[in-house]
């Protein structure tokens, strides 16, 4: 078989929310908007409910419809994306909470579905989403009538402890809401890691319950796992993949992997990257393809059956940091062909 195998670890998950909940006093929800970080929401939302999870968050209220098809009554769902136009029949059909970003989604929500619960979303500093000062303080005596589920916002730079815009977003967003009597929400995974001044009536963890950072005692979530497809002699001079980007200097034993960007393996991490082998670490070699990828497997004792990509030895961000990206783009990226596996709780 040719085809990788990713395995996706839900206990992993459920324990990195639980550890997460514990930091805090008030609720824990957990985001699992693009799917879940790329794992699949209706999997990991269901264990997640289970272990105790109230509310979730997705980014779009289609997102938002999935998540109610898999966890049925009950748990709410928060839509970061506020009312859209068009959402009406989507909010009310899987009774969604749409965070409103607007005076026009605020007017848009009432009109269209009056009585129906909704949230605020507050810009605070980081200029994408949400109410800014002015705004809500012509909107806030009208929205706070109409008694909002969570008045929330987002902190920009919560993944660098000592950054001055933390502060600075914090202090805007107690200007901003000292004194209502709605729930109020400021932290998603490191604004969790700041500490209770952050915490409010509930954090929203995302990237550390994938086992991403900033939350370095997160377990691992996911292990990738890829065939060896073919392994070859390689001579000193003779080159590797497109564009003769790799030229052997001394003679090699070249795997060749069943895996490439069609997978979500980032072309550009291919000068930095490597596969592990067992114990053994293989750099990459040559360009990565849509479909396959070369592996220097010259210092493996037995020719190898499968190499891993991800897992024991190399979480999402180490990845990351050989494709100049973020651990959310790996989760987020990684492609349809793999065969999942699902380790339950």
């Amino acid at each position: 078989m040719a085809q990788s195998v990713l395995t996706i670890d839900l206990g992993a998950i459920c324990t990195n929310w639980q550890s997460l909940a514990r930091m805090s006093a008030g609720e824990t929800a957990a985001v699992v908007k693009a799917n879940a970080y790329g794992l699949g929401a209706d999997r990991v939302s269901t264990v997640l409910a289970k272990a105790g999870a109230r509310t979730f968050f997705v980014a779009q209220a289609e997102e938002g419809v999935a998540v109610r098809d898999a966890l049925g009554p009950g748990p709410r769902i928060c839509v970061f994306g506020g009312h859209m136009e068009g959402d009406a029949s989507l909010i009310r059909d899987a009774n969604l909470t749409p965070m409103i970003n607007s005076i026009d989604q605020m007017l848009r929500h009432v009109e269209a579905l009056p009585g129906h619960p909704f949230g605020i979303q507050l810009d605070s500093g980081m200029n994408r989403l949400g109410m800014e000062p002015a705004e809500w303080s012509a909107l806030r005596d009208i929205a706070l009538s109409q008694n909002p589920v969570l008045v929330m916002s987002h902190l920009a730079c919560a993944d660098e402890p000592a950054h001055g815009m933390n502060a600075f977003q914090l202090q805007t967003f107690r200007q901003m809401t000292d004194g209502i009597d709605a729930p109020r929400s400021l932290s998603a995974t490191g604004g969790t890691l700041l500490g209770p001044d952050y915490h409010f009536d509930m954090t929203r963890p995302g990237i550390g319950l994938y086992g991403g950072l900033p939350f370095v005692d997160a377990l691992p979530a996911v292990s990738l796992s890829i065939p060896v497809i073919q392994v070859r002699d390689v001579h000193p001079g003779e080159s590797v993949g497109y564009g003769n980007s790799w030229v052997a200097r001394v003679p090699s034993k070249i795997a060749t992997i069943s895996a490439g960007y069609a997978d979500g393996i980032i072309r550009a991490m291919g000068p930095k990257a490597h596969v592990w082998a067992a114990e053994t670490r293989c750099k990459i070699v040559g360009r990565i393809s849509m479909d396959l990828i070369g592996v220097d497997v010259g210092n493996v004792a037995e020719t190898p059956v499968t190499v891993e990509l991800l897992g024991r030895h190399q979480s999402v961000d180490s990845l990351a940091e050989a494709a100049g990206t973020i651990g959310y783009e790996i989760l987020t990226s990684l492609g349809n062909r793999y065969a999942r596996t699902y380790l339950d709780p």
